[in-house]
């Protein structure tokens, strides 16, 4: 079974930084993209930032220049490095990740959500 498994959310002042991490675990072959999306209340799940297997990204507008994503292939782990955060960064921010299984066979995972607030 596959797992995301998130963590370093928290409470943070703006202007502050955070580093999110997301491991995938379970029995893969291999990963393909990997993301982070986010979702504050009353508002619809969005795409902050998004990596390929070759390393090239894409981000929101909003998050540019501010939010790096990255990942280790070899600890099949995303990161997301957040500075600079401004109170309309408050939201659960959730992994997800494209996953080559066995038997050819390949599926999209989502983490179980982390935390993060700013505070003004």
């Amino acid at each position: 079974q596959v797992q995301l498994v998130e963590s370093g959310g928290g409470l943070v002042q703006a202007g502050g930084s955070l580093r999110l991490s997301c491991a995938v675990s379970g029995s893969i072959f291999g990963i393909n993209a990997m993301a982070w999306y986010r979702q504050a209340p009353g508002k619809q799940r969005e795409l902050v930032a998004r990596i390929t297997s070759g390393d090239n990204t894409n981000y929101a507008d909003s998050v540019k220049g501010r939010f790096t994503i990255s990942r280790d292939n070899a600890k099949n782990t995303v990161y997301l490095q957040m500075n600079s955060l401004k109170p309309e960064d408050t939201a659960v921010y959730y992994c997800n990740a494209d996953v080559y299984l066995p038997a050819w066979a390949r599926s999209d995972y989502w983490g179980q959500g982390t935390q993060v607030t700013v505070s003004s």
